[in-house]
């Protein structure tokens, strides 16, 4: 028979943490509830495209339902069976279903990562492909793993036979979270190396980066090592609650720190479009221009979106009445929506 401290109390407390961990400062990206950040998105970015707002709604739908159903988990093992120790066992029709919208807010926030990724890359879909086969695996195995409960009921019924199903669903995700923040960091990373002025810029998108995988990964890493380790007891499960949080608010948060990403460095920006002759002393002296490719969704009434940024170096040979050579930039520094 498994502990009701260690069962209930873990789910009550990862319950708790679930709810009110929006409003513990975690880090300039994680600050905030889900709502007031979607409410604060929808307020600053009206002219963004459609399909990134829809995803915003989907992503708070998703959030608030799964509250709903951690609270029905909670009222059902704490209030309605309070005091008895054969509910310990039994997995709530509640339960699972938290499971199912973690994954699915989940795969919605790795799809937007790997969209990105896909134009950032020039539209390789060999980084893509893959990148979004494994988002959809992970959500396969929640979906399983959600099914799984619900037909057993039984947490002893489900460790002995699909303990398979949930492990390869958390390990998915971790794997989603390294190959997303690592793509992202060192495509960056090379830009940084390709021009100086943007340096700045460039260190401090590494740093949003990897703060947005780490600490999503970190967790779900958390949960899979409590799942192993102790799948008698529901420790993983309280933990498990607070992921989907991790995941919401960092697409949020990702999104409504453009503005004032935009506002800090147009200054900045405004210096680096300025053309610099690569062989001065040449009289087909080349000039170079930087363009800017935004990774996220740029608002149609802003010229320029500073958040992931892919620095291009582009030429153009002209001739003129006179046979002399000249090299151009094709495009002044500009910022191109994705």
């Amino acid at each position: 028979m498994a502990n009701v401290s260690s069962t209930l109390g873990a789910l009550l407390v990862g319950g708790l943490v679930a709810s009110s961990s929006a409003i513990v400062y975690l880090s300039r990206q994680f600050s905030g509830i889900v709502t007031v950040q979607t409410l604060s998105y929808f307020k600053y970015y009206p002219s963004d495209p459609s399909g990134v707002k829809a995803l915003v709604a989907c992503v708070w739908i998703l959030d608030f339902g799964h509250m709903i159903f951690v609270g029905t988990s909670l009222w059902d093992y704490l209030i309605a069976h309070f005091g008895n120790h054969a509910r310990v066992d039994f997995i709530s029709w509640s339960l699972p279903l938290t499971i199912a919208f973690t994954a699915t807010l989940t795969f919605l926030v790795h799809c937007f990562y790997v969209q990105r990724i896909y134009k950032l890359s020039d539209r390789k879909l060999y980084i893509a492909i893959p990148l979004a086969m494994i988002a959809c695996a992970r959500l396969c195995f929640a979906t399983l793993t959600t099914a799984k409960m619900i037909t057993l009921g039984s947490l002893e019924d489900f460790v002995r036979k699909y303990t398979w199903s949930f492990t390869s669903g958390l390990a998915l995700s971790s794997l989603m979270d390294v190959l997303i923040t690592a793509f992202l960091c060192f495509t960056l990373m090379n830009g940084r190396k390709k021009n100086s002025n943007l340096n700045p810029i460039l260190d401090l998108l590494v740093r949003y980066a990897f703060e947005n995988g780490a600490l999503t990964g970190a967790a779900t890493v958390l949960s899979m090592i409590f799942w192993l380790t102790m799948p008698t007891n529901l420790v993983f499960m309280g933990l498990h609650f607070v992921i989907s949080k991790f995941y919401a608010n960092s697409l949020l948060a990702t999104l409504n720190t453009r503005r004032r990403l935009q506002y800090s460095h147009t200054s900045r920006s405004q210096s680096v479009s300025g053309e610099r002759p690569v062989f001065p002393d040449s009289p087909t002296s080349k000039r170079f221009s930087v363009n800017v490719i935004v990774l996220f969704p740029q608002r149609r009434d802003m010229p320029t979106g500073p958040l992931q940024i892919k620095v291009e170096e582009s030429t153009t040979r002209t001739v003129d009445s006179c046979g002399t050579v000249s090299f151009a930039p094709s495009r002044p520094y500009s910022a191109h929506k994705c």
